[in-house]
């Protein structure tokens, strides 16, 4: 069953769809989320509840769902994510499998380049996420 929904408009009606999210492994409302957030929004939608888990399954619906369409949004989301509170620490846990995934959706925003942001822009982050 899918989860239906609607744009969040505070940190703790994000939480509570992340957890559904989460709950359900649902990848596309996951996406469908991130597709009406404003990425500049996201630390403070997370607050110092990035988790593991939360993470992985951004990167995941990103790479899924959201890279085809609009590689920007995936830029600015990943960039607007590592500045989440937790950040480094959840960073500093992934274990390499989770590394090779986003690897890997860094290797597709390469490809995907475009003029929205320089592969030069690419590079500086993905040394903020130590890749």
């Amino acid at each position: 069953e899918k989860l239906s929904i609607s744009a969040p408009t505070n940190a703790y009606d994000f939480g509570q769809i992340i957890n559904a999210v989460n709950a359900s492994k649902d990848k596309r409302a996951c996406a469908d989320l991130l597709a009406m957030t404003e990425p500049s929004k996201l630390p403070v939608l997370l607050s110092n509840k990035l988790e593991g888990d939360t993470f992985l399954i951004f990167i995941q619906s990103l790479g899924c769902y959201v890279l085809g369409k609009n590689p920007e949004l995936v830029y600015q989301h990943l960039f607007y994510l590592s500045k989440a509170e937790r950040f480094k620490v959840v960073l500093a846990l992934l274990s390499k499998k989770e590394k090779e995934q986003l690897q890997q959706l860094f290797d597709l925003l390469s490809k995907n380049q475009n003029h929205q942001y320089t592969l030069e822009d690419l590079e500086s982050l993905k040394k903020v996420y130590e890749l």
